[in-house]
Formats: structure tokens, C-alpha cells, sequence
């Protein structure tokens, strides 16, 4: 029988794991070097909306690199599906930050790296920054079914401290690949980065992608099911970087890790989850975020590919 989900104990699940003490909080900008390393929250959202969660699961955190499927999602539906011309979809066996682009067509090697978010927010609609912006911050809120701040003093840091965001966008530029200028790609990627979430939020948005691009919360269709399906299956391939597929193996449920220490996971058809704590591992993945996330696929069998 398959576990129900709706009555799997979050907080014995953190109480178990919150002893860990392996990783490092990331110090790239001070706002993440600040971070308590002691924070850990769990939060799960199945398809008919109900939201399960641990303690700690209402502090907020910057989404960082864990915006980036919805960004991608966002450059999808808007470019009508151009964005898959624009940005490649292979693993890269790389850092998130890697100044490379793929050999003879100068596009980034898929939307979950830096060079390719930087390029899908730049995809999305609007006529210049602030509109970008705001049809970014439209997107996001649909996905969590609610308006979500941002922190302007991480998006400020995230900008004027991207070097090697700088040098990728340039790089794109040169290319022929990006069609706006270099800052104003880098700043509207820093202030989506940016933007507050909390585990539940998270979890939220997870189960929006699960669902088929509908938020179990609010019913709406956020994107179409074949956004949703193309974002979903990216994720399973290169959503933890160069570790992609040690977590397929390992946890078997798509997901994208970042430098706050979240993680937010898509089991598609089943529910969204997510997982912060800061302490990161050698490829930017939350320690306790990555055993967690192992013991709800075991749990709730999860995996992608375990016979049922």
C-alpha cells in the first residue's frame, strides 16, 4: 500500500535529521553568510492542496537558484516555446556558475545553470527591466498563489557582486545569443533570485509543476500541462548541477537545489515539496535538504523508478 502522505510526520523526519552537522553556509553575498545554519523546515503540498509542514517552516529565505525552473516556465509560455531554441536542455557536468557555453551555437547548456536562467529571464515578457520584473514577480506569485516580496538589499548585493554572471552575459551577448544589454539581464536574474519564499511557499510552487502547471491552492492554470512536463523532466536531469544524477539515483524526484539551502521538489501527479537549511555541500546542495529528501522518497516511495 502506498504511504499517505497527508499523515507523514514532518517534524519527527526533521527531529531525526536535524543533528547533521556536515556542509557549509554559503558566503557570496553577506545576506547568505548570516544565515543560521541551525534553521531546517519541510514542508509537502499533495495535489488536492493540503499543505503539511515542520517547525521552521514559515522562516523566510531568498529562492536563489531554486527560482530558476520558474523562470523557465515563464520563458516557455511566453516565447510560445521559442525558449527551447534559445537555451539548451543537456546536463553539463559543470559548476551552477560555469562560464561555458554550448561549442558552435553559443546557447547556455540548459535553464537551470546561471547562463541559462540568465537567459530565460530575459525571455520573459516585457519591454524593459521593471517590466520583466514585474512579469516575473506576476509568475512567481501565481505559482505560490500569493504576492511575494523581494529582498532588495540581496538583489542589490546579487548585482553588483555577479561577476561571473556579468562575464556570462557579456559572453552571450558576443555570442549573439542574449538580445538585451548585459546589466539589465543580470539585474532582473539577481532580483528574481531575490524574491522571499518559505518552505511552504516553496512547496507550493513545487505542486504547481506537479500538478500539471495548476496550483493545487488556488486551481488556477498557471502554465499548460506541457510546460509543466518540459520544466518537470529538466529538473530530473540537470536541477542539482553536476550532481544530477547521484540525486536521481538516490531520490528519483526532480527537483532544484540553491545556495539559501532550498530545495524545491516536483513528483509529478503525487505532490511538491520543499526542503531549507543552509549548510551546502561541495555542489551547492543543502546537506540536510539532500536527506531529507532521500528519506520522503523512501517514505512516501517517491522515486521515479521504483517498480510499485
Amino acid at each position: 500500500m502506498t504511504p499517505d502522505p497527508h499523515r507523514y510526520d514532518l517534524d519527527a523526519l526533521r527531529i531525526r535529521l536535524i543533528d547533521e552537522r556536515e556542509g557549509e553556509v554559503d558566503d557570496s553575498i553577506p545576506q547568505l553568510a548570516d544565515a543560521d545554519p541551525e534553521l531546517f523546515a519541510i514542508a509537502l503540498v499533495t495535489p488536492d492542496g493540503t499543505v503539511r509542514s515542520s517547525a521552521d517552516a514559515d522562516v523566510e529565505i531568498s529562492i536563489q537558484s531554486a527560482v530558476k525552473p520558474f523562470l523557465f516556465a515563464l520563458a516557455l509560455l511566453d516565447t510560445e516555446g521559442e525558449a527551447l531554441d534559445r537555451v539548451g536542455i543537456e546536463p553539463t557536468g559543470e559548476s551552477f556558475d560555469a562560464v561555458k557555453l554550448e561549442s558552435g551555437t553559443g546557447r547556455p547548456p540548459n535553464p537551470m545553470v546561471n547562463a541559462g536562467a540568465l537567459l530565460t529571464a530575459s525571455l520573459v515578457r516585457g519591454a524593459d527591466p521593471a517590466a520583466r520584473d514585474a512579469r516575473i514577480a506576476a509568475g512567481l506569485a501565481a505559482f505560490a498563489g500569493r504576492d511575494l516580496a523581494v529582498d532588495e538589499g540581496v538583489a542589490h548585493d546579487e548585482h553588483l557582486l555577479g561577476d561571473r554572471n556579468h562575464a556570462l552575459a557579456h559572453l552571450m551577448r558576443a555570442e549573439g545569443t542574449m538580445r538585451v544589454s548585459a546589466d539589465d539581464a543580470v539585474a532582473v536574474y539577481a532580483r528574481a533570485c531575490a524574491t522571499v519564499v518559505d518552505a511552504e511557499t516553496l512547496a507550493v510552487m513545487g505542486a504547481t509543476l506537479a500538478c500539471g502547471g495548476v496550483n493545487p491552492r488556488t486551481g488556477e492554470r498557471v502554465v499548460p500541462a506541457q510546460v509543466a512536463r518540459d520544466v518537470v523532466s529538466v529538473m530530473a536531469t540537470c536541477g542539482v548541477y553536476d550532481g544530477s544524477g547521484r540525486w536521481m539515483r538516490a531520490v528519483g524526484v526532480p527537483a532544484k537545489s540553491s545556495v539559501s539551502g532550498a530545495i524545491v521538489l516536483a513528483a509529478p501527479g503525487r505532490l511538491g515539496a520543499a526542503v531549507v537549511s543552509p549548510p551546502l555541500d561541495a555542489q551547492g546542495t543543502s546537506v540536510r535538504g539532500r536527506l531529507a529528501s532521500e528519506a520522503l522518497s523512501d517514505d512516501l516511495h517517491l522515486h521515479s523508478f521504483a517498480a510499485r
